[in-house]
């Protein structure tokens, strides 16, 4: 039994096909499957059942392929454990971020980690919350940039601070009048949303105490963009509700669209989550204080304020 063949079977696990797992691995497949074989042979059981598509685990395959997963994950600590030894700041940190974040915090956060780290290869990818969930259990990530809580026990979460969400209105809006709102201010008739999936989405339907309903609108919007759901109140009727972050770089013309709900503030809290058998603690710890350095002051706090609810239970 060796490490590699248990990195293929962790492999075919994950992607459920020998052929993209030989490909990521970056081995032919017919290399994988004589090695998934032979630790068969070595274990003495199926650990793959071959004739569904895709590839399943069998029941003992579950175990050990779970069991391969720590053992992987252990011995992965022992470059960790040299690189601290040595003091350096190296390697590679895979991120999964939400994109209702992403364009907000991570154009800052790069440029001043790479400035910092040249040695630390970042790769980042813009995934809704449960795929970053998925890839995490997976060890396809290394951390993920999430809205939390998640409530999964086999997941860390570390708050990093809390984001309001604002009011974002049309000039047509009753609103426009208004110097704060509050949540049953918002005519649910006027609300533009982002596509179901979204946590965000979420959130603000329970901000606005509104259920999913088989109403029929004369205008249905799809949307995965913050950006658009901007354009979408400027350019026509309604409102949307906003991320703090999103607005940074607003106009003083824009800003005079935004308005502030009265205390208590709807707002989520920013976490970094791993896995709860994480790697690469150095490297998500600095990951962590460029990530607090880039947010305005007044978010810096990781202190929970008294803010509404906005998770649903």
């Amino acid at each position: 039994m060796t490490l590699v063949q248990l990195e293929y079977i962790v492999a075919v696990d994950t992607y459920r096909s020998f052929g993209i797992a030989a490909e990521k691995c970056f081995v032919t497949q017919p290399t994988m499957s004589m090695q998934v074989q032979k630790l068969e042979e070595t274990l003495g059981v199926k650990l793959f059942d071959r004739s569904k598509q895709p590839v399943i685990p069998t029941e003992i395959g579950l175990e050990i392929i779970e069991q391969a997963r720590i053992i992987l994950r252990e011995s992965h600590k022992l470059n960790e454990l040299i690189s601290n030894q040595k003091n350096t700041v190296a390697g590679e940190l895979k991120i999964g971020i939400i994109p209702t974040i992403a364009p907000y915090l991570m154009p800052k956060v790069i440029a001043a980690f790479m400035s910092k780290y040249p040695d630390v290869q970042l790769q980042i990818w813009e995934y809704m919350t449960d795929q970053i969930v998925h890839d995490l259990k997976n060890g396809l990530l290394d951390c993920g940039i999430l809205s939390t809580p998640i409530e999964d026990k086999s997941l860390n979460e570390t708050p990093l601070f809390y984001e309001s969400f604002v009011a974002y209105l049309s000039k047509s809006s009753p609103l426009i009048i208004k110097k704060n709102i509050s949540a049953k201010d918002i005519n649910h008739e006027d609300l533009w949303l982002l596509n179901e999936g979204h946590c965000m989405r979420n959130q603000i339907l329970n901000i606005c105490n509104r259920k999913k309903t088989g109403e029929v609108k004369p205008l249905e919007y799809n949307t995965d963009s913050v950006e658009t759901l901007k354009r979408m109140v400027e350019l026509n009727k309604g409102i949307t509700l906003l991320p703090e972050l999103s607005i940074s770089d607003f106009s003083m013309k824009q800003l005079d669209r935004v308005r502030y709900f009265k205390s208590p503030e709807p707002s989520r809290e920013i976490s970094i989550v791993t896995h709860r058998n994480f790697l690469k603690r150095k490297l998500i710890v600095i990951l962590e204080k460029e990530i607090i350095e880039a947010i305005p002051k007044r978010m810096r706090s990781k202190k929970k304020k008294e803010i509404m609810d906005i998770n649903p239970n």
